[in-house]
């Protein structure tokens, strides 16, 4: 029997995972209810166990007195004296309970007790282990829908997909795998109820640690995401190391990291941009693909005005303002975008030009300060010179091109007086010749005529 019930106990252990320890606690457990049941009390019951060869022995402990009064609790001296012959009155006298002493119901009690201590282990282990990977990505099979709620299988668990949570557009297949992001693990009477999630901006991360080393090492950070779960992805990423590329580790040779993500996000577009500490950066990387012109931050009301050229305006604002609202929620400014015709016609488009230029030349944190009078007459003094510079190769490209175009006319009208001298001498020595030759041939027949009438 105690062989059984150790190779039950080792069983249970690998199979369930739940400790050794743990089940021989319910089997004692077990045997004081069935104890309790069988008596009508259980404060006198120890249960004495060994946890190596799973043998035990159950005691009951009685009083030893003249007159008993309660048969559970109390044994006469005489009684006391057939066990022993040292007991007295007062002693505690441990008397063995055999198992099979207990009835049918006492016994199915017990079992019960064992059951159900396994199913809270299971329970609690279950918890454990998705507790631990709650706001972490898994893989799921789709089994079914549920009205609008899909349920998915985790392996030892199911979760529940819901409507909410689900990316507009998208079927499922029973059977499929699918990547999910685990919301919520609650802890239920009937297990685990985990909450996954398809459209959470923490799912993409995740992706990108799984399928990018030097996110998960470290070496790549993902300082942003703004996503439009099924249509568009926009993530700003910083290398800690200057030697990494953190946009090209990010897309894979050929493409093959970001397209590997993409195709689990079912054709979602993910745009990858740097990361910059200087706000006005940070927001011309994130309205990318748009060229932008300049871009005055106010770092302190997380506000921005934007300037960029007529044709890129509806580039720059994307399909119903997706691009803008994406850039918006990756930088956490409100962003406002004008095109070069409304901003010169608002009368600041110099303004604008003038901030920007400033705000380049500053670091990040001063960006929105005044440069100092020497550094500006220094910056005006270059800007002359490179526009002296830039007005003199001006000029200079233009004399080269006028020469060239007059050398060009001149040898034209040149070369046409001397084509034309030249055909007008040969056309007169044609002439000459033809109207020799015509003469002769005149001469040689009126002498042949001559000839003919003398005969």
């Amino acid at each position: 029997m105690n062989n059984e019930l150790l190779e039950a106990l080792n069983i249970l252990e690998k199979e369930k995972n739940i400790s050794k320890d743990i089940l021989l606690e319910a089997i004692e457990t077990s045997l004081v209810t069935a104890c309790k049941n069988h008596f009508g009390k259980s404060e006198n019951v120890k249960v004495d166990m060994n946890p190596e060869t799973c043998e035990y022995h159950v005691f009951q402990g009685k009083t030893v007195v003249e007159t008993v009064e309660d048969p559970v609790m109390e044994i006469s001296l005489s009684n006391a004296k057939m066990i022993n012959s040292r007991y007295e009155l007062g002693d505690m006298v441990n008397i063995e309970i055999k198992s099979k002493e207990f009835g049918r119901i006492a016994t199915q009690n017990a079992k019960n007790v064992i059951l159900q201590k396994i199913r809270e282990e299971e329970r609690k282990i279950l918890c454990d282990e998705y507790y631990s990977k709650e706001k972490d990505i898994v893989t799921g099979i789709v089994q079914r829908y549920m009205g609008r709620n899909v349920s998915i299988n985790l392996g030892k668990v199911d979760a529940v997909l819901t409507e909410n949570e689900q990316v507009r557009g998208e079927v499922f297949q029973p059977t499929e795998r699918i990547k999910l992001y685990i919301l919520e693990v609650k802890s239920t009477s009937k297990g685990p109820k985990i909450l996954v999630s398809r459209t959470h901006p923490e799912l993409v991360r995740r992706l990108f640690e799984s399928e990018v080393t030097e996110v998960k090492s470290g070496i790549v950070e993902i300082k942003s995401i703004a996503r439009e779960a099924g249509s568009r992805t926009k993530i700003a990423v910083h290398s800690n190391d200057p030697n990494v590329d953190a946009v090209g580790a990010c897309v894979g040779m050929n493409g093959a990291r970001v397209n590997a993500i993409v195709n689990e996000l079912r054709g979602e577009k993910i745009d990858i941009i740097t990361w910059n500490d200087n706000p006005a950066m940070l927001i011309e990387n994130a309205l990318s693909p748009a060229k932008v012109i300049s871009v005055i931050a106010d770092a302190e009301e997380k506000s921005a005005k934007v300037v960029v050229p007529d044709y890129q305006l509806s580039l720059a604002i994307g399909k119903e303002g997706q691009n803008a609202r994406l850039a918006a929620r990756l930088t956490g400014f409100k962003i406002d975008i004008k095109s070069e015709t409304q901003a010169r016609e608002a009368g600041d488009f110099l303004d604008y030009e003038n901030d920007y230029e400033d705000a380049d030349e500053l670091e990040p944190e001063e960006y929105m300060m005044e440069e100092s009078a020497d550094d500006y007459d220094s910056h005006d003094a270059e800007a002359d010179s490179d526009y002296d510079a830039y007005e003199a190769e001006a000029d200079g490209d233009y004399d080269n091109k006028n020469d060239a175009e007059a050398y060009s006319e001149y040898d034209n009208e040149n070369d046409a007086e001397a084509d034309s001298e030249y055909d007008n001498e040969n056309n007169a020595e044609a002439d000459s010749d033809y109207d020799r030759n015509d003469a002769q041939a005149d001469d040689a027949y009126d002498t042949g005529k001559e000839g003919a009438d003398a005969e």
